[in-house]
């Protein structure tokens, strides 16, 4: 099997009933991405925003642990003969600046993603998880924020995402003293929108999907792109990005059913375009 092969079954796509099921598959790395898997996933979430088929995304994994974050078990280069550093002080190199590709993938993505989080998500695992839409989670899922702990800067936008789902100072006490939340306080938090036995964890995703995938999805794009703006947007910005999305998806076929399923007084059916 080539390096290629090896990340294709690493980072596994299926699509079926409007679904783009990703499933991370490196259980003896606890799921650890590193580069290759992280362009890989980056891939996979441009080909499901693109593609008419596909209306709603999930994210799982295979193992007892959803994503442990970075893979730091790669090969260090060997150090100069003379002693210098690899880099200097200040240089990240492309580890940092794919780190938060991957998590702008998420976000940017214009269908709807589901994380189903069946364990530990850590680092970069827990910013992959909460930047997705939705997130169900197994009774044994944790989310976990020990940069600080080896050492580490946060990164994977952690400092950007966090703030704005968990309120400054849940964040500072995560990230500061190297924290982590149970699955019982994220619920309570209202960042895992369902909690189930791990046996149960794939049919609580499928449910989520399959009403996504029969929903009207321009227009879901166009309010998901709407509130991860207004995170970073004044009222004037905010109102102007409203009016343009609305001009937009005012064209769409599903806009033009769901008008007319409300005068027929039925269900609307959803195409997706």
């Amino acid at each position: 099997m080539t390096a290629e092969q090896d990340v294709t079954q690493q980072v596994r796509c299926t699509v079926e009933g409007g679904v783009a099921r990703i499933v991370f598959d490196r259980p003896e790395r606890r799921n650890a991405l590193g580069p290759p898997q992280r362009e890989r996933l980056i891939s996979l979430l441009a080909e499901a925003g693109a593609a008419v088929e596909v209306r709603a995304v999930v994210l799982s994994a295979v193992g007892r642990a959803f994503c442990a974050g970075g893979d730091l078990g790669l090969p260090k280069p060997a150090p100069p003969a003379d002693g210098r550093p690899d880099r200097v002080v200040g240089a990240t190199g492309p580890a940092v600046r794919s780190a938060q590709a991957l998590i702008a993938a998420v976000l940017d993505c214009p269908k709807p993603v589901i994380a189903a989080v069946n364990g530990v998500a850590a680092g970069m695992g827990a910013q992959l998880a909460l930047a997705a839409d939705v997130v169900v989670a197994s009774t044994s899922a944790r989310f976990a924020e020990l940069f600080i702990t080896r050492g580490i800067v946060p990164d994977a936008a952690a400092a950007y995402l966090l703030p704005r789902i968990l309120g400054l100072h849940l964040a500072k006490r995560l990230l500061l003293l190297g924290g982590d939340l149970s699955v019982t306080d994220a619920e309570r938090l209202g960042i895992v929108h369902q909690v189930v036995e791990p046996d149960d964890l794939p049919a609580a995703a499928d449910v989520l999907a399959a009403r996504f995938a029969a929903g009207p999805t321009v227009a879901i794009g166009l309010a998901k792109r709407l509130l991860n703006q207004s995170l970073d947007s004044d009222r004037v910005s905010a109102f102007h990005q409203e009016e343009m999305a609305v001009a937009m998806n005012v064209w769409t076929e599903d806009s033009a059913e769901g008008l007319r399923s409300f005068a027929e007084k039925r269900d609307p059916v959803f195409r997706g375009w």
